[in-house]
């Protein structure tokens, strides 16, 4: 259980782990790997509010795997667990 919860329309997303070896089976260091772009919506905000107040609701649900911009949100560091704050416009398909 997570205890932040975001606000708005921001999604909160558990990176899935790069990837420790080239497809030859060397290990690859921290400073060689790719970002992920992939990972689990752990919670989701309420929504936006349109113009004239209206709250829309989010499209990505608690669960989906997401694919995100590279460079895309803010990264926190609880418990130990590294996360992204990304807004859900950033978030570019549910997989």
């Amino acid at each position: 259980m997570l205890s932040i919860r975001p606000l708005g329309e921001r999604v909160i997303v558990k990176p899935c782990a790069g990837e420790e070896k080239t497809a030859g089976g060397l290990l690859l260091p921290d400073s060689a790997k790719e970002k992920p772009q992939t990972g689990e919506a752990l919670a989701v905000g309420p929504g936006r509010r349109a113009d004239d107040g209206e709250l829309l609701p989010m499209e990505v649900k608690v669960g989906d795997k997401v694919l995100y911009g590279k460079y895309s949100g803010t990264e926190v560091k609880m418990d130990g667990e590294r996360y992204l704050i990304i807004k859900e416009s950033d978030i570019l398909a549910v997989l």
